[in-house]
């Protein structure tokens, strides 16, 4: 497995992690199927798991699947969201912040979270005081690595002035390329590394999803403007995009996607998440594609041309949590 350095921390990680995430949603696999999944990415060389207060009973998933392995791997998880439930709002107050630090570290079975991230920036408390806190916590040993998710760049130099940030995590893909603006250069100039979740689009970006499917009523996508027929319609110009270099290179949709990412900085993680062996394992091919400098100014050329329809997110979670 290839490594990649998260900024300039010497947080060495796999070059691809797992997002956990969607193991603990609905029609997610069992809980043995889950563990037999994430121990067998370790197997295959992942090294590197992202989890959250946030998502249900997910650390306790990956406490329990990782506890053999611990001395292998590296765990982040986040704090953040009123009462672990981003419908509740945020809260990042100092004692919040510890207090879900001693819980998180038992769900997790371990004794230090490698890298804790603020899972949003709350407008509440300011960035400096949770870095306060995250370095309390780390002067006492239980915490190794500090990172945020979804900050801009001010948010992210205030932060970094008080404690040195490991990590930002934040959504990037050939489907949603707003950290392109602000967020790499300041990411490069500080030397933070860049977690990238929903790498494959939630799914849009594997050739998998067009405006005819029928979202289930459990399926979070469902929920998302991006993803109204209307807008898949509209974005499947993407896919086909993609879906005609992975013909050219001999590679799957989800290969290039995740290739052209990794292509974009050596600092750069994706972090794809899935519940499937055959996926997982098609994941990590995506570190043997190798696109050319011309391949990937043919890629980069036409997605200028392509904008993407609707939101990220609906209304009422953007209002929670400033997402868009």
């Amino acid at each position: 497995m290839k490594t990649r350095q998260l900024g300039n921390s010497g947080l060495t990680v796999s070059a691809l992690g797992f997002g956990a995430m969607g193991l603990s949603f609905p029609n997610a696999p069992t809980k043995a199927e889950s563990i037999r999944l994430l121990r067998s990415a370790v197997e295959l060389g992942i090294t590197f798991f992202d989890t959250a207060q946030g998502y249900g009973d997910n650390e306790l998933l990956i406490g329990e699947a990782l506890e053999p392995l611990r001395k292998d791997v590296i765990i982040a998880t986040k704090f953040g969201l009123k009462n672990g439930d981003v419908r509740q709002g945020l809260d990042s107050r100092p004692a919040t912040i510890k207090a879900v630090a001693e819980a998180s570290l038992k769900r997790l079975r371990t004794d230090m979270i490698d890298l804790f991230y603020q899972h949003r920036v709350d407008r509440d408390v300011p960035v400096e005081d949770v870095a306060g806190a995250v370095a309390d916590l780390i002067q006492q040993g239980k915490v190794k690595h500090f990172g945020l998710s979804e900050a801009n760049a001010e948010t992210i130099r205030r932060a970094h002035a008080v404690l040195p940030v490991t990590a930002l995590q934040s959504e990037y893909s050939m489907f949603y390329r707003e950290p392109e603006h602000d967020i790499i250069p300041a990411l490069e100039e500080l030397g933070v590394g860049f977690v990238a979740f929903s790498p494959l689009g939630k799914g849009f970006l594997t050739g998998t999803i067009n405006a005819d499917l029928v979202l289930d009523k459990n399926d979070t996508r469902s929920m998302l403007p991006r993803f109204s027929k209307e807008n898949r319609e509209a974005n499947q110009v993407l896919v086909d995009l993609v879906t005609s270099i992975a013909k050219d290179k001999n590679a799957t949709p989800a290969q290039i996607s995740l290739a052209w990412l990794l292509a974009r900085k050596p600092f750069i993680v994706p972090i794809p998440g899935t519940s499937k062996l055959q996926r997982l394992q098609e994941n990590i091919a995506a570190l043997n594609v190798v696109l050319t400098q011309d391949e990937l100014d043919y890629i980069n050329a036409a997605l200028a041309t392509i904008k993407i329809a609707g939101e990220r997110y609906p209304a009422s979670i953007q209002a929670a949590t400033g997402r868009k």
